[in-house]
């Protein structure tokens, strides 16, 4: 199986796609299907989220392109600047992922959520669109510039052989690694 552990930043040739909605590409560790069908293994640093175009690569080279999957969304549109402020102050006030483009914002679907920004005069439409939301202001950006890379690009230390902890198990000695 294909393990996929290093972003980059580009590539001549891209050998396959990664197409995952939103709430999978914030998992650091899955397996998933390619678009061709092969099964491969994520290995990622805790906290990364996988972005629309990002590409991944792994042993031997090979490069995958992340695509955001379409999902189900609520489009939000407001007939001012100063409405459309409103709702995304609102949406945040509950800790909602938002997605926001010129003169709209994108939510996940929430039939509350959908009242109350009707309730404050937006129009709201359900859509299928790649969910890409804002990374909060304490993520630490994702700009695309890729100066988060660690030395050699490995987003997190590839493991040869994985050992899951339950919590039925003993706890390890001081001598056990």
């Amino acid at each position: 199986m294909l393990s996929l552990h290093t972003r980059i930043d580009t590539a001549d040739v891209v050998h396959d796609q990664l197409v995952l909605p939103y709430e999978r590409r914030e998992r650091c560790r899955q397996r998933a299907t390619l678009a061709s069908g092969e099964e491969v293994a994520l290995f990622l640093v805790r906290g990364t989220v996988l972005r629309d175009g990002d590409l991944l690569t792994g042993e031997g080279g090979r490069v995958v392109r992340v695509v955001a999957a379409p999902e189900p969304t609520y489009l939000v549109r407001c007939a001012s600047a100063t409405l459309l402020a409103r709702c995304a102050f609102h949406l945040g006030n509950r800790h909602t992922q938002v997605q926001i483009g010129a003169g709209w914002l994108r939510i996940r679907v929430d039939p509350v959520l959908k009242e109350m920004v009707e309730g404050l005069g937006a129009t709201v439409e359900a859509e299928l669109a790649g969910f890409e939301p804002e990374a909060g202001a304490y993520a630490g950006g994702h700009g695309h510039h890729h100066d988060w890379q660690g030395a050699g690009g490995l987003l997190a230390p590839v493991p040869l052989r994985q050992r899951i902890h339950r919590p039925s198990d003993p706890a390890p000695s001081p001598e056990q690694p």
